[in-house]
């Protein structure tokens, strides 16, 4: 869907903010450029809607040379999310929503319709802020709009510029789960720059890690976590790589491996969680002593069993083990 060759930028033909960059994106997924401040990963992800010009190399869109296309074209095409969620102070939700829209001729009703099909898909009631203006709303409603806005032409392409950056964490961690759902639904192809290996991990079906405007891995989080090509890289992402591997892993991954231990109920604290809650979690609410076990429940909310903080451990070594059988085997 998103095919970048050999692209550099350049200023003053000096210093290379991007250099000899290759990737591709495939359809539907989501990509996160991950990197320090500088490392050119905003350049690149403005240079897909041309906002920022190519120095040399080609960037192609569902097969098509960007430079080849009009730019006010490319860009109704592409769903734009920025951290400050760039809505129009002067205008209300509906009509912040629908501007591209505008654009576009749709005719007031389709517009109607389409706006209250986005709310309810973010998750915020359309009569309740359709007339309210954007300083009237949290944070974490703005961000939302932004996305809603985002989506409004259904745009087989996204770019999101460190969209929930100045959320407060737990807003964060909310945003982001909710965002996932919506991918799930809408399938688009996205193109995410974040600075948090945490939130590339979540987030990415695969992760393009840079320094100094080179492209230095990339690949799928478990695969950067288990096997960083270089020194770099493994000081990125972290000493603790193989903790942060475990929010790829979910209960009933576990639960592949392990049988649940019979919960015992005599005086103990008791949290429950589904199968699909990743491993990282449940470790930190049982470490922070939140609960003394964690009782599984199914797809019912029937309980099937307990978690520990030992099975959690031993699920991890034997990932960590199966990690540097695998790099043995091909080196």
């Amino acid at each position: 869907m998103i095919e970048l060759e050999n692209v550099t930028k350049s200023y003053d033909g000096k210093m290379n903010a991007v250099n000899n960059v290759s990737l591709h994106v495939p359809e539907g997924n989501t990509v996160v450029l991950l990197g320090p401040s500088g490392c050119g990963k905003t350049t690149l992800l403005r240079m897909v809607n041309r906002l920022v010009s190519t120095t040399d190399g080609r960037i192609f869109v569902n097969n098509q040379d960007i430079n080849t296309l009009d730019k006010i074209e490319l860009r109704r095409n592409i769903g734009y999310v920025i951290q400050s969620n760039g809505l129009f102070p002067n205008m209300n939700i509906e009509d912040n929503v629908v501007i591209v829209l505008d654009l576009l001729g749709w005719s007031k009703t389709k517009k109607h319709e389409r706006y209250k099909e986005l709310m309810q898909l973010v998750g915020l009631d359309s009569k309740q802020y359709q007339k309210r203006y954007p300083h009237e709303l949290s944070g974490g409603q703005q961000q939302r709009i932004g996305i809603a806005r985002a989506l409004a032409a259904n745009p087989p392409v996204m770019l999101m510029d460190e969209p929930f950056a100045a959320l407060d964490p737990i807003l964060r961690t909310r945003i982001q789960d909710e965002f996932l759902q919506i991918q799930k639904e809408v399938k688009k192809t996205v193109l995410f720059v974040s600075h948090d290996i945490d939130e590339a991990i979540k987030m990415g079906d695969q992760v393009a890690i840079f320094k100094g405007g080179q492209l230095m891995q990339y690949d799928t989080p478990s695969e950067i976590l288990a096997r960083p090509n270089s020194e770099f890289i493994a000081e990125f992402v972290g000493k603790d790589r193989a903790l942060k591997s475990l929010s790829l892993h979910t209960v009933k991954d576990l639960m592949a491996f392990q049988s649940l231990q019979q919960a015992n109920q005599e005086g103990k604290v008791n949290k429950n969680l589904s199968l699909e809650s990743n491993l990282r979690d449940a470790l930190s609410i049982l470490l922070n002593q939140e609960a003394d076990q964690l009782i599984v429940l199914d797809n019912k909310d029937q309980p099937m069993g307990a978690l520990t903080t030992e099975q959690i451990e031993s699920y991890l070594h034997q990932e960590i083990k199966g990690a540097e059988v695998k790099k043995e085997v091909e080196a």
